[in-house]
Protein backbone atom coordinates (compact mmCIF):
# COMPACT_ATOMS: atom_id res chain seq x y z
CA UNK A 1 0.00 0.00 0.00
CA UNK A 2 2.67 2.44 0.75
CA UNK A 3 4.54 2.03 -2.66
CA UNK A 4 1.53 2.62 -4.41
CA UNK A 5 0.96 6.07 -2.26
CA UNK A 6 4.01 7.62 -4.53
CA UNK A 7 2.04 6.22 -8.22
CA UNK A 8 -0.83 7.56 -6.97
CA UNK A 9 -0.14 11.10 -6.52
CA UNK A 10 2.13 11.20 -9.33
CA UNK A 11 -0.84 9.62 -11.65
CA UNK A 12 -2.86 12.36 -10.10
CA UNK A 13 -0.40 15.24 -10.84
CA UNK A 14 -0.61 14.22 -14.01
CA UNK A 15 -4.25 14.53 -15.17
CA UNK A 16 -5.77 17.14 -16.84
CA UNK A 17 -7.11 19.07 -13.99
CA UNK A 18 -4.41 17.77 -11.37
CA UNK A 19 -2.01 20.49 -10.69
CA UNK A 20 -4.79 23.00 -10.20
CA UNK A 21 -6.14 21.10 -7.64
CA UNK A 22 -3.27 20.35 -5.93
CA UNK A 23 -2.09 24.11 -5.93
CA UNK A 24 -5.77 24.55 -4.93
CA UNK A 25 -5.71 22.16 -2.22
CA UNK A 26 -3.90 24.79 1.01
CA UNK A 27 -6.50 27.28 0.13
CA UNK A 28 -9.22 24.79 -0.06
CA UNK A 29 -7.89 23.58 3.81
CA UNK A 30 -7.68 27.07 5.42
CA UNK A 31 -11.19 27.54 4.37
CA UNK A 32 -12.47 24.54 5.55
CA UNK A 33 -10.38 25.40 8.87
CA UNK A 34 -11.02 28.88 9.06
CA UNK A 35 -14.40 29.07 7.10
CA UNK A 36 -16.23 26.38 6.93
CA UNK A 37 -15.68 24.77 11.11
CA UNK A 38 -16.27 28.23 12.67
CA UNK A 39 -19.47 28.67 10.41
CA UNK A 40 -20.68 25.00 11.13
CA UNK A 41 -19.81 25.24 15.08
CA UNK A 42 -22.03 28.70 15.21
CA UNK A 43 -24.97 27.15 12.95
CA UNK A 44 -25.34 24.06 15.83
CA UNK A 45 -24.57 26.83 18.41
CA UNK A 46 -28.30 28.47 17.31
CA UNK A 47 -29.56 25.40 18.01
CA UNK A 48 -28.23 24.90 21.60
CA UNK A 49 -29.19 26.98 24.62
CA UNK A 50 -25.12 27.13 25.17
CA UNK A 51 -23.81 29.55 27.75
CA UNK A 52 -20.29 31.23 29.11
CA UNK A 53 -19.09 28.10 31.16
CA UNK A 54 -21.85 25.28 30.66
CA UNK A 55 -22.35 23.25 27.79
CA UNK A 56 -25.68 23.48 26.06
CA UNK A 57 -28.49 20.81 25.08
CA UNK A 58 -29.89 21.24 21.64
CA UNK A 59 -33.25 22.80 21.71
CA UNK A 60 -34.50 23.03 18.60
CA UNK A 61 -35.68 26.51 17.16
CA UNK A 62 -36.41 28.03 20.89
CA UNK A 63 -33.68 31.05 20.13
CA UNK A 64 -35.51 31.76 17.10
CA UNK A 65 -38.77 31.96 17.99
CA UNK A 66 -37.33 33.88 20.80
CA UNK A 67 -35.90 36.05 18.24
CA UNK A 68 -39.27 36.47 16.81
CA UNK A 69 -40.84 38.44 19.44
CA UNK A 70 -37.57 40.06 20.44
CA UNK A 71 -38.18 44.00 19.68
CA UNK A 72 -34.60 44.83 20.25
CA UNK A 73 -33.89 42.12 17.50
CA UNK A 74 -36.33 43.77 14.99
CA UNK A 75 -34.57 47.15 15.65
CA UNK A 76 -31.50 45.68 15.19
CA UNK A 77 -32.58 44.49 11.59
CA UNK A 78 -34.30 47.94 10.71
CA UNK A 79 -31.11 49.69 11.53
CA UNK A 80 -28.53 47.05 9.58
CA UNK A 81 -30.69 47.31 6.19
CA UNK A 82 -30.92 51.19 6.58
CA UNK A 83 -26.98 51.49 7.23
CA UNK A 84 -26.70 48.82 4.84
CA UNK A 85 -28.68 50.77 1.89
CA UNK A 86 -27.82 54.36 2.94
CA UNK A 87 -23.95 53.57 3.28
CA UNK A 88 -23.73 51.27 0.25
CA UNK A 89 -26.22 53.95 -2.06
CA UNK A 90 -23.49 56.68 -0.46
CA UNK A 91 -20.22 55.13 -1.38
CA UNK A 92 -21.43 54.03 -5.15
CA UNK A 93 -22.36 57.49 -5.91
CA UNK A 94 -19.43 58.84 -4.15
CA UNK A 95 -16.58 56.95 -5.40
CA UNK A 96 -17.87 56.85 -8.48
CA UNK A 97 -17.82 60.75 -9.21
CA UNK A 98 -14.51 60.40 -7.36
CA UNK A 99 -13.39 57.86 -9.62
CA UNK A 100 -14.64 59.45 -12.87
CA UNK A 101 -12.63 62.39 -11.85
CA UNK A 102 -9.10 60.65 -10.93
CA UNK A 103 -9.58 59.47 -14.68
CA UNK A 104 -8.94 62.73 -16.14
CA UNK A 105 -5.44 63.91 -16.62
CA UNK A 106 -4.98 66.17 -13.34
CA UNK A 107 -1.91 67.65 -11.87
CA UNK A 108 -0.33 65.30 -9.32
CA UNK A 109 -3.31 62.80 -10.13
CA UNK A 110 -0.76 60.12 -9.03
CA UNK A 111 -0.30 62.06 -5.48
CA UNK A 112 -4.38 62.49 -5.40
CA UNK A 113 -4.74 58.53 -5.49
CA UNK A 114 -2.60 57.77 -3.55
CA UNK A 115 -3.89 60.22 -0.79
CA UNK A 116 -7.56 59.09 -1.92
CA UNK A 117 -6.35 55.21 0.01
CA UNK A 118 -5.65 56.82 3.57
CA UNK A 119 -8.96 56.20 4.81
CA UNK A 120 -9.17 52.81 3.68
CA UNK A 121 -5.37 52.04 4.72
CA UNK A 122 -5.71 53.70 8.54
CA UNK A 123 -7.15 50.85 10.76
CA UNK A 124 -10.96 50.65 11.32
CA UNK A 125 -10.20 51.75 15.56
CA UNK A 126 -8.39 54.24 14.94
CA UNK A 127 -10.81 55.63 12.15
CA UNK A 128 -13.98 55.25 14.95
CA UNK A 129 -11.66 56.59 17.96
CA UNK A 130 -11.30 59.45 15.20
CA UNK A 131 -14.75 59.58 14.81
CA UNK A 132 -15.84 59.33 18.20
CA UNK A 133 -13.27 62.92 19.19
CA UNK A 134 -15.12 64.74 15.92
CA UNK A 135 -18.59 63.63 16.80
CA UNK A 136 -17.96 64.58 20.90
CA UNK A 137 -21.23 66.62 22.48
CA UNK A 138 -18.71 69.26 23.60
CA UNK A 139 -15.44 69.25 21.85
CA UNK A 140 -16.95 68.52 18.74
CA UNK A 141 -15.01 70.37 15.84
CA UNK A 142 -17.99 70.58 13.59
CA UNK A 143 -19.90 71.87 16.42
CA UNK A 144 -17.05 74.35 16.69
CA UNK A 145 -17.02 75.75 13.05
CA UNK A 146 -20.85 76.04 12.76
CA UNK A 147 -20.92 77.93 15.91
CA UNK A 148 -18.66 79.92 14.64
CA UNK A 149 -20.12 80.92 11.89
CA UNK A 150 -23.48 81.40 13.60
CA UNK A 151 -25.31 78.81 12.21
CA UNK A 152 -26.49 77.26 15.39
CA UNK A 153 -26.30 77.84 19.50
CA UNK A 154 -25.43 74.79 21.07
CA UNK A 155 -23.27 71.97 20.19
CA UNK A 156 -24.60 69.55 18.15
CA UNK A 157 -25.34 65.83 20.20
CA UNK A 158 -24.21 63.21 17.31
CA UNK A 159 -24.11 60.28 19.50
CA UNK A 160 -26.97 60.97 21.95
CA UNK A 161 -29.51 61.16 19.69
CA UNK A 162 -31.02 58.08 17.81
CA UNK A 163 -31.28 60.20 14.49
CA UNK A 164 -28.27 61.91 15.07
CA UNK A 165 -26.41 58.93 15.73
CA UNK A 166 -27.78 56.74 12.79
CA UNK A 167 -26.31 59.72 10.41
CA UNK A 168 -23.47 60.11 12.47
CA UNK A 169 -22.41 56.07 11.99
CA UNK A 170 -23.65 55.96 8.18
CA UNK A 171 -21.05 59.09 7.64
CA UNK A 172 -18.17 57.86 9.13
CA UNK A 173 -18.99 54.38 7.46
CA UNK A 174 -18.79 56.44 4.11
CA UNK A 175 -15.73 58.25 4.76
CA UNK A 176 -14.04 55.19 5.22
CA UNK A 177 -15.67 53.01 2.43
CA UNK A 178 -15.14 55.45 -0.68
CA UNK A 179 -11.54 55.08 -1.70
CA UNK A 180 -12.64 50.90 -1.92
CA UNK A 181 -15.03 51.79 -4.06
CA UNK A 182 -13.43 54.65 -5.91
CA UNK A 183 -9.90 53.19 -6.44
CA UNK A 184 -11.92 49.91 -7.76
CA UNK A 185 -14.10 51.76 -10.25
CA UNK A 186 -10.82 53.84 -11.42
CA UNK A 187 -9.43 50.45 -12.17
CA UNK A 188 -12.48 49.29 -14.26
CA UNK A 189 -11.82 52.97 -15.94
CA UNK A 190 -8.63 52.21 -17.14
CA UNK A 191 -9.72 49.20 -19.26
CA UNK A 192 -12.01 51.44 -21.35
CA UNK A 193 -10.79 51.47 -24.85
CA UNK A 194 -10.67 55.75 -25.32
CA UNK A 195 -11.68 54.78 -29.22
CA UNK A 196 -15.21 53.95 -28.05
CA UNK A 197 -15.40 57.10 -26.32
CA UNK A 198 -14.21 58.77 -29.53
CA UNK A 199 -16.14 56.98 -31.81
CA UNK A 200 -19.22 58.14 -29.81
CA UNK A 201 -18.66 62.15 -29.29
CA UNK A 202 -17.49 61.59 -33.50
CA UNK A 203 -21.27 60.25 -33.70
CA UNK A 204 -22.51 63.44 -31.43
CA UNK A 205 -23.04 61.75 -28.02
CA UNK A 206 -22.88 64.43 -25.48
CA UNK A 207 -21.28 63.63 -22.20
CA UNK A 208 -23.89 62.43 -20.09
CA UNK A 209 -25.09 60.14 -23.04
CA UNK A 210 -21.01 58.58 -23.70
CA UNK A 211 -21.86 57.96 -19.84
CA UNK A 212 -24.64 56.38 -20.12
CA UNK A 213 -24.22 54.09 -23.12
CA UNK A 214 -20.43 53.31 -23.30
CA UNK A 215 -18.77 53.87 -19.61
CA UNK A 216 -21.73 52.61 -17.61
CA UNK A 217 -22.16 49.37 -19.47
CA UNK A 218 -18.68 49.02 -20.04
CA UNK A 219 -18.15 49.01 -16.09
CA UNK A 220 -20.93 47.02 -15.06
CA UNK A 221 -19.23 43.97 -14.17
CA UNK A 222 -16.75 45.68 -12.44
CA UNK A 223 -19.60 47.95 -10.46
CA UNK A 224 -21.27 44.36 -9.53
CA UNK A 225 -18.43 42.56 -7.98
CA UNK A 226 -17.40 45.87 -6.27
CA UNK A 227 -20.81 46.70 -5.33
CA UNK A 228 -21.24 43.06 -3.79
CA UNK A 229 -18.30 43.34 -1.38
CA UNK A 230 -19.69 46.81 -0.35
CA UNK A 231 -22.60 45.02 0.84
CA UNK A 232 -21.05 42.32 2.59
CA UNK A 233 -18.36 44.83 4.51
CA UNK A 234 -21.31 47.08 4.89
CA UNK A 235 -23.60 44.59 6.51
CA UNK A 236 -21.18 43.17 8.75
CA UNK A 237 -19.91 45.91 10.32
CA UNK A 238 -18.76 45.64 13.92
CA UNK A 239 -15.66 47.62 14.86
CA UNK A 240 -17.02 51.16 13.96
CA UNK A 241 -20.74 50.60 15.29
CA UNK A 242 -19.07 48.96 18.57
CA UNK A 243 -16.26 51.73 19.21
CA UNK A 244 -18.60 54.58 18.64
CA UNK A 245 -21.72 54.25 19.82
CA UNK A 246 -21.49 50.42 20.93
CA UNK A 247 -25.23 50.49 19.72
CA UNK A 248 -27.20 53.10 22.03
CA UNK A 249 -28.71 55.55 22.06
CA UNK A 250 -31.05 53.03 23.39
CA UNK A 251 -30.09 50.64 20.59
CA UNK A 252 -30.72 53.19 17.90
CA UNK A 253 -27.34 52.12 16.41
CA UNK A 254 -27.43 48.17 17.12
CA UNK A 255 -26.62 46.24 14.06
CA UNK A 256 -27.26 42.24 14.08
CA UNK A 257 -23.60 42.22 14.41
CA UNK A 258 -23.29 44.41 17.26
CA UNK A 259 -26.17 42.79 19.14
CA UNK A 260 -24.75 39.13 18.45
CA UNK A 261 -21.79 39.78 19.76
CA UNK A 262 -23.25 41.85 23.05
CA UNK A 263 -25.84 38.50 23.57
CA UNK A 264 -22.95 35.89 22.63
CA UNK A 265 -20.20 37.39 25.16
CA UNK A 266 -21.25 39.92 27.41
CA UNK A 267 -24.43 38.82 28.19
CA UNK A 268 -22.76 34.81 28.44
CA UNK A 269 -26.11 33.42 25.81
CA UNK A 270 -23.79 32.17 23.39
CA UNK A 271 -26.14 29.93 21.83
CA UNK A 272 -28.45 33.79 21.30
CA UNK A 273 -25.75 35.51 19.93
CA UNK A 274 -25.12 32.71 17.36
CA UNK A 275 -28.91 32.50 16.34
CA UNK A 276 -28.71 36.27 15.68
CA UNK A 277 -25.65 35.61 13.73
CA UNK A 278 -27.13 32.58 11.85
CA UNK A 279 -29.97 34.56 11.44
CA UNK A 280 -28.14 37.54 8.96
CA UNK A 281 -27.27 34.58 6.53
CA UNK A 282 -30.60 35.08 4.43
CA UNK A 283 -30.20 39.11 4.43
CA UNK A 284 -26.23 38.68 2.68
CA UNK A 285 -27.73 35.74 0.42
CA UNK A 286 -30.46 38.27 -0.66
CA UNK A 287 -28.05 41.22 -0.86
CA UNK A 288 -25.65 39.57 -2.76
CA UNK A 289 -28.37 37.92 -5.37
CA UNK A 290 -29.54 41.37 -5.45
CA UNK A 291 -26.17 43.16 -5.78
CA UNK A 292 -24.92 40.46 -8.23
CA UNK A 293 -27.17 39.36 -10.72
CA UNK A 294 -29.25 42.44 -10.51
CA UNK A 295 -26.26 44.61 -11.96
CA UNK A 296 -25.34 41.79 -14.41
CA UNK A 297 -28.45 42.39 -16.65
CA UNK A 298 -27.47 41.37 -20.71
CA UNK A 299 -29.67 44.53 -21.68
CA UNK A 300 -28.68 46.87 -19.24
CA UNK A 301 -24.85 45.94 -20.09
CA UNK A 302 -25.34 46.59 -23.34
CA UNK A 303 -27.18 50.18 -22.58
CA UNK A 304 -30.74 48.79 -23.50
CA UNK A 305 -34.20 49.98 -21.60
CA UNK A 306 -34.64 48.09 -18.35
Amino acid sequence: MKANAPSLVASFGQARNGPGLLFMLPAAAFLLCFLAYPLGVGTWLGFTDTRIGRAGVFIGLENYQSLWNDSVFWLSVFNTILYTVAASALKFALGLWLALILNENLPLKSFFRAIVLLPWVVPTVLSAIAFWWIYDSQFSVISWVLMRLGLIDAPINFLGDATNARASVIAANVWRGIPFVAISLLAGLQTIPPSLQEAASLDGATSWQRFRHVTLPMLSPIIAVVMTFSVLFTFTDFQLIYVLTKGGPVNATHLMATLSFQRGIPGGQLGEGAAIAVAMTPFLLAAILFSFFGLQRRRWQQGGAD
